[in-house]
């Protein structure tokens, strides 16, 4: 499985940014996805979760409301749709995916992407 984030760049805060995974495979929908951030000088950290259908999703408290994780089964894509973006989003975004593993959301993950950098100003 390879993944291929795309989207990030330089966007203003309070707009709206939406990051695109693309995944390579035809088992895209056997897989859950999801979309960490690492900031400059910082630890990776989890941000949200989708299952194989899309039917759940999970959400770390600090993007609850602000973020949304959807998924595109037939396109093999998953985005992150990011509203009103601060200037502390500024970081690399990654994609992962792992197959199901009976826990929810997942504790690890298996298969990441490049990242992609989004910058927000002020």
């Amino acid at each position: 499985v390879q993944l291929q984030a795309s989207g990030g760049g330089l966007v203003q805060a309070g707009g709206s940014l939406r990051l695109s995974c693309a995944v390579s495979g035809r088992t895209f929908s056997s897989y859950h996805m999801g979309w960490f951030r690492q900031a400059p000088g910082k630890e990776r950290n989890f941000l949200a979760a989708i299952s194989l259908s899309g039917a759940s999703t999970y959400y770390t408290d600090s993007v609850k409301g602000r973020f949304t994780i959807s998924r595109d089964n037939a396109k093999n894509i998953v985005f992150l749709q990011i509203y009103n973006p601060k200037p502390e989003d500024t970081a690399v975004y990654y994609c992962a995916a792992r197959r199901p593993s009976g826990s929810w959301p997942p504790s690890e993950w298996h298969y990441w992407g490049q990242g992609t950098l989004v910058t927000v100003s002020s």
